[in-house]
């Protein structure tokens, strides 16, 4: 019976393994660029270093993680200087699958799309930042797999992946509670796809991006010392 049940612990400790680290990555308590390594974590969790290793291949593949030339890992960097680049595709990617989507979706893909959108707000509603970063990310894939565009899916997903960091301190800047414009913003996208509205999905698909932009400008701009006496 205990050799029978190895494999299924093993399995089961490296998908506790991999959930803790990725909501430590993505809730920014694991630094970006900091370095993490098989051995620590084996120690962390009391296990082998097996399942740690199973973990950081899926971190690693999520794009959370990269292996260094050591054979430790490091917590992938936030590239602010690389920022501008990634707004500018992601703008062109989510304007072009929303836009698809809303001339291609089935009645199946724009249900996907609103049961997607309302767990997005249970999460709002609950203030669960990982929640809210996970039922985002899909929302816009299922928008994304409705453009009926397998290519523009794959860049869209890598994106939305490299973005997720990028949200969290989006949220920070509102406490944790997004603004009700951002949660209306996915409603009236909704709407322009149900309608076919090309045109005006195009439109709102753009000005969520901005959204996104403008935040993570606003918290980067953020000083404490302004109002701070030191005499």
């Amino acid at each position: 019976m205990s050799n029978s049940s190895a494999p299924t612990n093993k399995v089961s400790n490296a998908v506790t393994i991999y959930e803790t680290i990725r909501e430590e990555i993505l809730t920014l308590v694991l630094a970006p660029s900091s370095t993490i390594d098989e051995n620590s974590m084996a120690k962390r969790f009391n296990v082998s270093r097996s399942p740690v290793r199973e973990a950081f291949i899926r971190l690693a593949a999520d794009g959370l993680i990269k292996t260094l030339p050591n054979k430790n890992s490091q917590v992938s960097p936030l590239a602010l200087e690389d920022f501008p680049k990634f707004m500018d595709a992601l703008d062109l990617v989510q304007r072009a699958v929303t836009r698809l989507a809303a001339e291609n979706h089935t009645d199946i893909d724009l249900q996907i799309i609103k049961d997607k959108n309302q767990q997005f707000k249970e999460a709002v509603r609950s203030h669960d930042v990982v929640a809210m970063i996970d039922s985002n990310h899909a929302f816009h894939m299922a928008i994304s797999e409705a453009s009926k565009n397998s290519y523009f899916t794959l860049m869209y997903k890598r994106l939305l992946d490299e973005g997720k960091r990028t949200l969290r301190i989006y949220y920070r800047l509102f406490d944790d509670n997004p603004p009700p414009e951002m949660v209306d913003n996915h409603d009236l996208i909704i709407e322009a796809i149900e309608n076919k509205n090309c045109n005006l999905a195009d439109k709102l698909a753009q000005q969520h991006a901005n959204q996104l932009s403008d935040g993570f400008i606003t918290y980067l701009s953020k000083r404490q010392s302004q109002n701070m006496h030191l005499s």
